[in-house]
């Protein structure tokens, strides 16, 4: 009802709207007809798509863009007549902006307005107009209107250009805490003995087992520890059943993680690369959720940020 009474005041909302988009770009189509004609356009369009009917985003997104780009591009020729501003290539900028903004595809609106009017003057304004429409748009919007639709039904849309925050943290800023080792000919009984004494360090879930040497045989876990099964074992070597697997100083929690889902562990010793089997350090489960409390932090803060209230304009006394 709403978009045939919008169609009924004006005729020009109804169809496709492709005789709209060439009349805006080539100025036949100006002043506060067109700044109507785009109003009723955008009520029309909201109520459709927000009724859950099936519609199109492009024609709609080229005409209210072009309407408003003509709109500031004539405010500019009247306030500021020196600075030559031309309304056609106004139109052209902000019906590619509002577009690159929307669907959050840069390149391709600069390049499609670029070659369907083949006009080189307008290339840069249409590369300024485009980059500024897709920051604030990826600074106030989490989805463009490509993805929006799939984000309400429940899907996992990721984040473009988004970093992968384990990428980018190194094991030695979060593994090298001071490791408990168990010795290789350490009897089972007294290890036994220290995990039910509550000692520093007996709480822990997992053990690198060392030779005298020093040299890195393997990880046991609590569970591995305490397995009644194991009691006729007597020493710490014997319980090791692989070999481990060791993630360097130097590594990407990103690696590590890898590196953990592979082998089914939850817990990587950490080795020196500078010393080869020299062991620093242990890196767990928790220290790779650690990593993302960074990405954290600053995506609270940036949200604050937008969100926070503007302070009080003081009055005069």
């Amino acid at each position: 009802v709403v978009v045939g009474v919008v169609g009924w005041l004006s005729p020009r909302t109804l169809g496709v709207g492709y005789t709209n988009i060439e009349d805006i770009l080539s100025g036949r189509f100006v002043g506060m007809a067109m700044i109507a004609f785009c109003a009723l356009k955008f009520i029309s369009w909201s109520v459709a798509l927000g009724s859950g009917t099936s519609g199109g985003t492009l024609a709609p997104l080229f005409t209210l863009g072009g309407g408003l780009g003509s709109a500031l591009g004539l405010l500019a020729s009247h306030l500021f007549p020196a600075l030559g501003v031309d309304v056609r290539v106004a139109a052209l900028v902000g019906m590619a902006a509002l577009f690159a903004g929307a669907s959050r595809a840069l390149l391709t609106s600069v390049v499609f307005a670029f070659e369907t009017t083949r006009q080189p003057l307008g290339l840069l304004p249409l590369l300024a107009g485009c980059s500024v429409s897709y920051l604030v748009s990826a600074l106030l919007m989490r989805h463009s209107i490509m993805t929006e639709k799939l984000a309400r039904r429940g899907g996992r849309i990721p984040t473009e250009l988004g970093a992968d925050a384990l990428g980018q943290a190194l094991v030695r800023d979060h593994g090298l805490k001071p490791v408990v080792t168990l010795q290789a000919e350490q009897p089972l009984e007294a290890v036994r003995a220290w995990l039910s004494s509550d000692a520093a360090g007996s709480r822990h879930q997992g053990f690198p087992v060392v030779s005298a040497e020093g040299t890195l045989l393997g990880v046991l876990t609590r569970r591995d520890l305490l397995d009644g099964q194991d009691a006729g074992v007597r020493r710490m070597k014997d319980l090791v059943k692989r070999p481990p697997a060791v993630v360097f100083d130097d590594s990407s929690l990103r690696e590590a993680a890898d590196l953990m889902m592979d082998e089914g562990v939850g817990r990587l010793p950490v080795m020196s690369r500078e010393q080869p089997g020299h062991l620093v350090g242990i890196i767990t489960r928790s220290d790779l959720l650690a990593g993302h409390r960074q990405r954290l932090e600053n995506a609270h803060r940036r949200e604050r940020g937008l969100r926070a209230p503007r302070p009080p304009t003081p009055h005069p006394a």
